[in-house]
């Protein structure tokens, strides 16, 4: 019996190693198709119609108060109040409306002084206020008093300690003067 069982397994050893034969009439399962996931879609954030004011569109200011070196009383990082000239617009929709309080901001002092040295100021627009919303600004502006170098030569041959005297002029800035700003964030506009 045992020989049986020995021959039992041999047997079934050797139809496990045996290829096995198809018949002609069975056909191969297909396999499914992989379908790759869809391409993401473009979000339009905004219209083709443009609806975005660019950073660097001009903002015309004026400024609303006078900065002088005369008296030496101005200093680095004083505000300066400005506000909008004329309306800003994107196609016939008013982005900012002229007379929009701006502000900005002195950067550099340099006062009148002896041997005809002339004062001078540096300044530059830092935002605008429309509703409750700031709006960044970039652009700078300045202004040079006169040197009085040609006197203080000419005195200075006739009589050296005139130099001491003689001064250039304050650098001023008057209310009403044009400053030109521009833009320094895309302003994205909602148009009816």
């Amino acid at each position: 019996m045992s020989s049986f069982v020995a021959a039992l397994a041999a047997l079934a050893a050797l139809q496990a190693t045996a290829p096995q034969a198809v018949p002609v009439t069975a056909q191969p399962t297909p396999t499914p198709a992989v379908i790759a996931p869809a391409a993401p879609r473009a979000v339009i954030i905004s219209p083709a119609t443009g609806s975005v004011l660019r950073a660097g569109t001009e903002v015309p200011l004026i400024m609303v108060e006078s900065i002088t070196t005369n008296g030496k009383k101005l200093r680095v990082s004083q505000r300066i109040r400005m506000q909008v000239a004329t309306d800003v617009r994107l196609g016939s929709a008013v982005v900012i409306p002229a007379g929009s309080l701006a502000e900005g901001e002195v950067t550099d002092v340099k006062n009148k002084g002896m041997w005809g040295k002339s004062g001078r100021i540096e300044a530059r627009a830092l935002n605008v206020r429309v509703g409750d919303r700031l709006i960044r600004l970039n652009g700078t502006f300045d202004d040079k008093g006169v040197s009085g170098t040609a006197g203080v030569v000419a005195s200075a041959l006739l009589l050296p300690v005139v130099g001491f005297v003689v001064t250039g002029t304050s650098a001023n800035i008057p209310a009403g003067s044009g400053v030109k700003a521009f833009l320094d964030e895309d302003l994205r506009i909602a148009v009816p």
